[in-house]
């Protein structure tokens, strides 16, 4: 089975509201709300695709140093095995906005369950319940 490398990250705002995205249609679990982020290419570290991703999909600009390692997710899918590690960043510049047809909304942390995940995100709730 394929492993898949992707990186994601808890946008915390001042409010301690984290920031999810809404899977478009036509991407694979649309529909479905996560955490921002995506796959690490080749010759990047999980820090540098997500400071090139939150630039691409929502045009922010954030760097490595405001990336705090929080945790990591590892779930298998039918088809592949997603490895993801999971950054906290509270500073970034820029407003978030969908660039790439996905739907943003900024949640607290006691309403994350009632947004449907992908079955890696779900565990990522209860770190962030602990740490806001």
């Amino acid at each position: 089975m394929k492993t898949v490398l992707v990186s994601a990250v808890a946008l915390i705002d001042a409010d301690g509201r984290v920031l999810l995205a809404q899977r478009p249609e036509g991407k694979s679990m649309a529909g479905l709300w996560e955490f921002p982020g995506g796959k690490v290419e080749q010759g990047e570290t999980p820090e540098t695709a997500l400071v090139r991703e939150l630039d691409e999909e929502l045009g922010i600009q954030t760097w490595n140093s405001c990336l705090a390692p929080l945790t990591f997710a590892s779930h298998s899918y039918d088809d592949f095995h997603l490895l993801m590690p999971v950054f906290a960043c509270r500073k970034w510049e820029g407003i978030p906005s969908p660039k790439e047809g996905q739907t943003l909304a900024w949640v607290h942390v006691k309403d994350l369950k009632s947004y449907p995940m992908p079955a890696a995100d779900i565990p990522l709730i209860a770190v962030l319940r602990d740490l806001l």
